[in-house]
């Protein structure tokens, strides 16, 4: 029985390898033939990741010092991803998208999984680990985001990784894995911004949810925030010294939340817009500038800007605090919403691979055709069944084991509430998504294991 049980796990690994590998080469097809395509990658944003890149790798800008005070613009992001692309450039010899994404879209394939079946092997058990890689080889979601080109996929991993080594703090009350939670989560930080206040919620779920004396707990808690403080303290003090406007957030707040008004039918109704071409143009009449002027979101002044349009919008926020609430419930389904029609606003949560996406005009009939129609089948029905069956397996581990479930839960929280309170992407939540799938495979596991 034990030679049986084995030879199936072997059986069941190898069907997932093939299902991962099939439709991230399909997913990577059509997005590969759509990097020009404003409607599915936006690369005005990665011009700026661009532009950077080359300037390190000629030497006009640092990898990490600021020397002008007005670049205000190079505050915007951190400066881990354009390094990381200035480095892919130097390597490949190819200075293009192309080689990002690829790059990308390799270490992704190995890393995801490992990530996601590690956590749901070392909360629950290897059954869950493997229905979780089942639901991330077919989600649409991770294929298309593993192959887009942006900090959003490596600083997934990043805050993945960090959740692992904090389940694991948990479970053996361990300082020192607390501590490089921290770190990592740190060091996500400096690839985006967005994981910059998460440590709070991690630090509050481990004094919560682990059992032992309060001072312990206690301890544990601040050790995850001092690691990921240790990490992102040279950012912190480089603007500090730099920018006579401190941001420790790069300066973009302001925008998300503006623009987030400008989403709504009231937000619009009070001057608020929703695009940086229609924000910019407001702000350069306000500025008394020349038509045809060119500013940036972050420049020229931009961290001063930027905290306009912070004041603004939450004065307009704290005028209406129901109504923002429900708005941020509607965002909160946007994130969590992987089926049906996509939100005008929150991003594509990727395709179902067809033959007519993905393969070309001389493949389009027989077997191979036959095989990535029934895979984009496949995704369809998973993508409507998502939600119920994380829903199912939240519940089933919240009896089976509260402590991990709040450890998980805490990052799913951050990214679900206080990361909807401003203008959010679905590409900005990964991390919540690769736990909802770990959460999924909880609930595949106990429909199985019912019949």
């Amino acid at each position: 029985m034990a030679a049986d049980s084995k030879r199936t796990r072997l059986v069941v690994l190898f069907a997932v390898l093939v299902v991962a590998v099939s439709i991230r080469v399909l997913t990577l097809q059509f997005m590969r033939a759509h990097l020009n395509d404003a409607g599915w990658f936006q690369f005005g944003s990665y011009a700026i990741f661009d532009q950077q890149a080359r300037d390190i790798l000629d030497g006009r800008q640092h990898i990490f010092l600021i020397n002008d005070s007005s670049r205000t613009d190079l505050v915007q992001y951190p400066p881990a991803y354009p390094a990381a692309v200035a480095l892919i450039y130097k390597l490949s010899g190819n200075h293009s998208a192309y080689s990002v994404q690829f790059i990308q879209w390799f270490v992704d394939l190995f890393v995801s999984f490992l990530l996601v079946g590690g956590i749901a092997a070392t909360a629950f058990d290897s059954r869950v680990a493997i229905a979780a890689g089942f639901l991330l080889a077919l989600s649409p979601l991770f294929a298309m985001y593993a192959a887009y080109p942006s900090a959003d996929m490596p600083t997934t991993w990043l805050v993945l990784g960090g959740n692992w080594l904090l389940l694991i703090a948990a479970k053996r009350s361990n300082a020192w894995f607390a501590l490089c939670a921290g770190l990592i989560l740190g060091v996500a930080c400096w690839v985006r911004v967005n994981p910059l206040y998460l440590c709070i919620f991690w630090a509050i779920a481990i004094f919560v949810f682990v059992k032992g004396p309060r001072r312990h707990r206690l301890f544990l808690a601040a050790t995850v925030v001092l690691g990921t403080l240790l990490v992102i303290s040279p950012i912190i003090l480089r603007n500090y010294f730099t920018f006579p406007d401190f941001t420790p957030t790069g300066g973009t707040i302001g925008i998300n939340l503006w623009e987030g008004l400008g989403e709504t039918e009231l937000g619009r109704g009070n001057g608020f817009l929703f695009g940086d071409d229609k924000m910019l143009e407001r702000e350069r009449i306000k500025m008394g500038l020349p038509e045809g002027t060119m500013i940036r979101p972050q420049w020229p002044d931009g961290i001063r800007r930027d905290n306009e349009r912070t004041r603004e919008a939450l004065s307009f926020i704290k005028r209406h605090p129901v109504w923002y609430a429900g708005v941020m419930l509607r965002r909160m389904w946007g994130m969590l919403k992987v089926a049906g029609r996509p939100s005008p606003y929150y991003g594509s949560s990727g395709i179902n691979v067809t033959s007519q996406k993905c393969l070309p005009q001389n493949w389009q009939g027989g077997l191979i055709a036959g095989y990535v129609k029934a895979l984009g089948i496949i995704q369809s029905v998973v993508r409507y069944l998502f939600v119920p069956l994380a829903l199912l397996g939240l519940y089933v581990a919240a009896r089976k084991n509260l402590m991990v479930t709040g450890i998980l839960l805490s990052t799913i929280l951050y990214y679900l509430i206080p990361g909807t309170a401003a203008h959010t992407e679905i590409r900005y939540v990964l991390p919540m998504h690769g736990l909802l799938i770990v959460f999924a495979g909880v609930g595949v596991v106990r429909l199985i294991g019912r019949k």
